[in-house]
């Protein structure tokens, strides 16, 4: 019987609640709620964000190393930047452009959904506009980045 509490039964256990309905699924099957990503559009941007991050950071950390090498051997530092100037080294430089401009443009979307009052509203109509400039500027950055690659491959 139910008390004058609510939805809590009347008695000395009153204070406590009503005991969770049991899952269907057997217990080494059924997953805690809350623990599933769903895949949605921010969770991606999230891991996107990450990735290119780390990308990011990885690309800092090599070219750190390899403008050390002209202390250490001037020889060795012109020989490696000269791997720089191949084709396949040109689409790397396209990926980490990529990589940059993504990075950039959703880092300037997540501070408007922390800042900005209605950001949180917004957030996945910010996500496609990040991704639709994004593609607009990586099409404008084809010539610029690979057009070396192109003249090399193919010729002036």
């Amino acid at each position: 019987m139910l008390g004058a509490g609510g939805p809590y039964p009347a008695g000395p256990d009153r204070h406590t609640k009503p005991a969770r309905p049991q899952s269907p699924l057997p217990e080494e099957t059924s997953v805690p709620a809350g623990t599933l990503y769903r895949g949605r559009e921010g969770m991606w941007s999230w891991v996107a964000h990450r990735v290119t991050g780390v990308l990011i950071f990885f690309f800092l950390f090599v070219h750190v190393l390899d403008t050390a090498l002209v202390r250490v051997s001037p020889e060795a530092y012109d020989t490696v930047v000269a791997t720089y100037k191949t084709p396949i080294v040109a689409l790397l430089e396209y990926g980490l452009v990529a990589a940059i401009l993504f990075h950039a443009l959703n880092g300037l979307r997540v501070i408007a959904v922390d800042f900005w009052i209605k950001g949180a509203r917004y957030q996945k109509q910010m996500l496609w506009t990040v991704v639709a400039l994004w593609v607009v500027l990586m099409l404008g950055a084809i010539y610029p980045v690979l057009g070396h690659a192109a003249r090399e491959l193919f010729g002036s």
